[in-house]
């Protein structure tokens, strides 16, 4: 496992903690996290926002990583997820693809694919 996967997998084993300034410090100050159906944040301050709206509200977060890997320079890291939050009495199980761009051993980009739909309908 290349270093960046070790991090990237650390990063997503961080959730479980729900602590919004260590997710944080992963991220370079002007990266950019992108929920593919969604506007991408820029920054870590709108990184804060999109974070704030899922982290203080569950009671539990896990994110599951089935497969992990990275191109031959290193600095892309692709994952296969399952993301799981216990949000108010309610448990959403979202598969997701992610790719996170690293540099200096920080998160600079980060994109999640997955289906809105399927979030919606489990937090109905």
């Amino acid at each position: 496992m290349s270093n960046n996967e070790a991090l990237v997998r650390e990063f997503c084993d961080a959730w479980k903690a729900r602590d919004v300034d260590a997710i944080l410090a992963y991220f370079h100050a002007d990266a950019v996290y992108h929920n593919i159906p969604i506007e991408p944040a820029v920054g870590t301050d709108a990184i804060r926002a999109v974070v704030e709206m899922f982290v203080p509200p569950a009671d539990a977060i896990e994110f599951e990583v089935h497969h992990i890997f990275s191109d031959p320079s290193g600095d892309v890291v692709f994952t296969e997820r399952t993301d799981r939050f216990d949000m108010g009495g309610k448990v959403i199980s979202l598969p997701v693809a992610g790719v996170f761009e690293l540099r200096d051993g920080k998160i600079a980009a980060w994109r999640d694919y997955f289906d809105l739909q399927t979030f919606m309908t489990q937090s109905a």
